[in-house]
């Protein structure tokens, strides 16, 4: 499996970002189209993390039944591991969200092209061309085994 996190990435409100003839990669309305998009997302995630944990607190029972208790234990375990991976998505996406404050948001970290506007709209959070990420992941299936 890639090493990048799943995209839990499904905003309703999203346009794809159109392109004027001539305007700078990255330029001020580009910049401001990923960091809307990155807000939003981690709006998203910060509410789901809310519902989860309201959900834990009225859905909590002690049932007498130890299936019931065992079941109602894995839900709130997947929860948990699920939204301890939105937690680490959250600080990913502000790492990301500094990255476009510091105009070094759009580049690949190992080669430093353009990472392109389609690649950044599926994936806000990518530091890598595809490219670069396609060797990545074939090295990390080389060290694995």
């Amino acid at each position: 499996m890639p090493t990048e996190e799943k995209n839990a990435f499904a905003l309703s409100n999203f346009t794809p970002y159109k392109e004027k003839k001539g305007e700078e990669y990255m330029g001020g309305p580009m910049k401001e189209h990923f960091k809307d998009i990155l807000n939003n997302w981690k709006q998203e995630l910060m509410e789901e993390a809310d519902r989860t944990k309201v959900h834990m607190q009225t859905d909590a029972e002690n049932y007498a039944d130890p299936n019931d208790r065992a079941s109602q234990e894995e839900e709130f375990s997947l929860e948990l591991r699920t939204r301890d991976r939105e937690r680490k998505l959250i600080k990913k996406i502000e790492k990301t969200l500094e990255l476009i404050e510091n105009d070094d948001y759009g580049y690949c970290e190992a080669c430093g092209i353009e990472i392109g506007v389609r690649r950044l709209e599926a994936r806000p959070t990518a530091d890598l061309c595809i490219d670069c990420k396609t060797l990545a992941e074939i090295k990390e299936k080389q060290i694995k085994g």
